[in-house]
């Protein structure tokens, strides 16, 4: 297996990237591991902390067709899926895409849209098909959504149904820059106040569907031990067990966090998977699937507490 072509795939996104958005390395890193793992991604953050323009910058290195949606409270499905219209010219129903019809979604502010619209997404992430009117519609082989979302105590917000977030590979939190990364952002993007347009960075596609199905495909080859393939199963069985908790993660977890820790191993210039791959990992797998007790809750247990309660029990293959 030739693991440079998927660290030069990396690197390069990372240099692109680098031009627009100063620091948020471990958030990028994030965003490389679903990108070929196959998965999507929730960005979680205070307004202001380059949810979106991360997200656009990423879209703009790699060579897809991306179509972004800003949730609203008045959006419909059908302003997302699209919908069957008529044309009086043919007296017949024609389909109208919606943006969903892409390679590369960014659903921005997903949570200041009820449940109801952002359940039009369920199928969508899961089987890469969308349903209108009794009629299935294949979606791009490559579809990624990359949400962003202000955290759930904003004014104005939705929390997003346990089923759509147990489809999100990641949740990741993405943090205030540090004082040396917020002045060199002064120094880069402080002469204006609205977003800075990507063309003005000259950002270049690094990589096209094609490329990025075949790194996939060696990411889905790395090697997975038994021993570290037992750790795996036994933190997510941990999660249903543990007394704080009154869900733990799903089975589709258990198998997401293996794909997630072969690309992140993969990334980090491995053939193999080690168990600190999946130590890394199981924060941000998890902690967006499982639900606390309310008792727990009221004892201000946090998932991140029980989720390094978890680590630190379960015994890691030597």
């Amino acid at each position: 297996m030739d693991i440079t072509r998927i660290d030069g795939l990396a690197n390069a996104i990372k240099a692109q990237i680098a031009r627009v958005v100063v620091g948020q390395d471990g958030v990028v890193e994030s965003l490389l591991v679903a990108l070929l793992s196959e998965g999507h991604i929730l960005l979680e953050g205070p307004p202001g902390t380059a949810k979106t323009l991360l997200a656009r910058a990423f879209a703009a290195t790699l060579g897809l067709q991306f179509n972004r949606i800003q949730f609203t409270p008045d959006l419909m499905p059908g302003d997302v899926i699209g919908t069957n219209l008529f044309n009086f010219q043919t007296s017949q129903f024609s389909l109208t895409q919606g943006p969903i019809f892409t390679d590369f979604l960014l659903a921005d502010e997903i949570n200041r849209t009820p449940p109801k619209t952002q359940s039009a997404l369920l199928q969508a992430m899961q089987e890469r098909n969308v349903t209108i009117d009794g009629k299935t519609y294949p979606l791009s082989p490559g579809f990624m959504v990359v949400a962003t979302q202000n955290p759930i105590e904003q004014e104005g917000t939705y929390p997003l149904p346990e089923a759509q977030l147990d489809r999100f590979l990641l949740k990741v939190v993405v943090p205030f820059p540090s004082r040396g990364e917020e002045r060199a952002i002064v120094r880069l993007h402080g002469n204006r106040t609205a977003m800075p347009r990507l063309e003005r960075f000259g950002l270049e596609a690094v990589a096209d569907l094609e490329g990025l199905g075949m790194v996939r495909a060696q990411v889905g080859e790395l090697a997975l031990s038994d021993e570290v393939a037992d750790y795996i199963v036994d933190l997510v069985r941990a999660t249903r067990d543990h007394h704080s908790l009154l869900h733990g993660a799903s089975p589709r977890a258990t198998s997401m966090l293996a794909t997630a820790s072969r690309a992140l191993a993969a990334l980090r210039g491995r053939t193999y998977v080690v168990p600190d791959d999946v130590k890394d990992l199981f924060l941000p797998a998890m902690q967006h699937r499982v639900i606390l007790a309310p008792g727990a809750e009221v004892e201000g247990v946090t998932p991140k507490g029980v989720l390094d309660q978890i680590i630190a029990k379960v015994a890691a293959p030597r």
